[in-house]
């Protein structure tokens, strides 16, 4: 194959297209048809499949960088699990704090089960359980 540096590697409907014309051929080798490869002062072919894979993920529209949850910062989602921490604390994040609408200063009353922790918020009659 020829050096590829004044080449322009496919972008959006026409890399789709491509991809799925070479359906039958490895990753590498579709990004290599696509233009995603570049040649070595010695002659080696690379094959540059993060650029190619990034432009397959823009060409499908997909938005990776989305800024769910309007604050702009990402982060994880709720898992509705816990660990205990290695100095034995368990941790409630901001995630839950937030869905329930606490703010700081709010107090809660604990009590243990033989498996569960109850968490019941003073002056609310709503309560929160974490097995």
């Amino acid at each position: 194959m020829a050096n590829v540096t004044n080449v322009e590697p496919l972008t959006g409907k026409a890399l789709l297209k491509k991809v799925k014309d070479l359906e039958h051929l490895s990753k590498e080798d579709k990004a290599k048809a696509c233009g995603y490869y570049t040649v070595t002062k010695n002659g080696v072919e690379r094959v540059n499949m993060m650029k190619f894979l990034n432009a397959l993920i823009d060409a499908e529209g997909i938005q990776l960088d989305s800024t769910q949850g309007g604050n702009g910062r990402g982060g994880r989602s709720a898992s509705y699990r816990i660990t205990v921490q290695s100095n034995g604390n368990l941790l409630i994040g901001s995630a839950y704090t937030k869905q329930m609408g606490l703010k700081p200063g709010d107090e809660f009353e604990i009590s243990l089960g033989r498996k569960h922790i109850r968490l019941k918020q003073i002056g609310e009659g709503d309560e929160f359980d974490e097995d």
